[in-house]
């Protein structure tokens, strides 16, 4: 092996390290690693612009930009308040309806921007009622890793599948994944009911708290509420029609953002920018340039050809490896730089002579957006909610979240397993 190939593994497994103990903040580490690799010669600064994957990013800004304005117009606390209404102010009843907007918000908004927006409402609602909020902010992060797997929108690992990979639209994610993602949520709502319909019992007296709660004055600004309801509508039609457009995604977005932001007026663009998650753009920067040293020396070439040899690029092999990999991986690590890292790879399979890659990119999408549930460290949207519920004085600890999460991951890629195979491998 090459020394530059050498060093270009032990600048990514030192960051990666790093990024797993949380010591220091992973966006720092990963800039760090990425502007290392060019300094120590692996890559020239050239080569990694090439690496750096700005649609991505841009459909990542453009969403964040949409949504803090929508924000503004007190719509989704208006939502939460309104479906807890609608479920009698009974506290089981609620914590279901708050995961399926958690999971139905998490396909449309993405899961990390629907996490921040549920949370402040969730301990609203369950001060009034006076019962332990961490059942239902456990039910709301695995439904939004749950939801957000539905959509290419959804979580950043689809955003990254989906910019590498042409073909995969708008309206593709849809049709391949939101099915499976349907009969998981279902089979999640059920098991949610099991296991903490005893932790969440309160008095019928502050149940009725709940269906005293007003609905008028939330929404602060009726008109700023139909401009971005307009154009949430309007960006999410042109995302299913994109490719018909030839539009890449990040146009679409950052369309529809800029559009918002003249109709709004420019005094909205400071507080709309600065609500834009710069920490998590940056670190997808220095993910993609660690990982352009791995791609241009050749490891990512070799680690693809281990993986056909193991299956012997039998197709049922090769899609269950990447599924269960994925997923196993990503309730470990954060699984956004496994799929930077696993989005070369299969390309490179390609390359060697596997036909059909359509079962591996799903089975990527599946293992990486699912297995993000497994432990609280697994996603993005799931160490924001427990530092959120930490700062509340509720902090979820990894083991407590652990034993409920991690069976529910399993049972969601067996039931992935058996989708795959069945639509793609028979």
């Amino acid at each position: 092996m090459e020394q530059q190939a050498i060093w270009a593994i032990i600048i990514f497994l030192a960051a990666y390290a790093l990024i797993i103990t949380e010591k220091i903040h992973r966006t720092i580490i990963a800039m760090l690693g990425g502007l290392i690799v060019v300094a120590a010669g692996v890559v020239n600064q050239e080569t990694v612009l090439h690496h750096i994957d700005f649609n991505t990013l841009g459909l990542l800004i453009g969403m964040m930009i949409i949504v803090s304005i929508t924000a503004d117009t007190g719509l989704f606390k208006f939502i939460a308040i309104w479906a807890s209404k609608k479920a009698q102010g009974k506290p089981v009843r609620i914590m279901i309806v708050l995961s399926l907007i958690t999971a139905v918000g998490s396909a449309f908004l993405d899961n990390v921007t629907t996490i921040l927006l549920m949370v402040p409402v969730t301990f609203s609602i369950t001060r009034q009622l006076r019962v332990n909020p961490i059942p239902f902010l456990i039910t709301q992060i695995i439904s939004s890793n749950v939801g957000g797997t539905a959509t290419l929108i959804g979580d950043p690992p689809n955003i990254m599948i989906g910019s590498a990979v042409k073909e995969l639209t708008f309206g593709a994610f849809i049709t391949n994944l939101t099915p499976i993602i349907i009969i998981i949520m279902a089979v999640y709502v059920l098991l949610f009911i099991l296991l903490f319909r005893k932790q969440i019992q309160t008095t019928p007296e502050r149940t009725q708290n709940i269906m005293e709660l007003e609905l008028t004055g939330i929404i602060t600004d009726k008109k700023l509420l139909v401009q971005s309801l307009s154009i949430l509508g309007l960006t999410i039609l042109a995302f299913f029609l994109h490719q018909m457009l030839h539009l890449e995604s990040a146009v679409v977005a950052l369309s529809g953002a800029f559009i918002l932001l003249l109709l709004t007026g420019e005094h909205r663009m400071e507080d709309a920018f600065s609500k834009v998650e710069w920490t998590t753009i940056f670190f997808f920067i220095g993910l993609f340039a660690l990982v352009s040293g791995l791609v241009e020396t050749g490891v990512i070439a070799d680690l693809a050809a281990k993986a056909i040899e193991l299956t012997d690029g039998d197709p049922v092999a090769t899609s269950m490896l990447i599924l269960w990999l994925s997923a196993i991986a990503s309730a470990f690590l954060d699984n956004i730089p496994f799929v930077a890292t696993m989005i070369p790879m299969i390309q490179e399979m390609g390359n060697m002579g596997v036909q059909n890659l359509e079962p591996l990119w799903w089975s990527l999408a599946l293992g990486a957006c699912l297995g993000g549930n497994g432990t609280l460290i697994g996603a993005s949207a799931n160490l924001i909610a427990a530092g959120m519920s930490g700062k509340e004085g509720y902090p979820i600890k990894f083991l407590a979240y652990f034993k409920v999460a991690f069976p529910l991951m399993i049972l969601s890629i067996v039931l992935s397993s058996v989708y795959v195979y069945l639509r793609y491998l028979i």
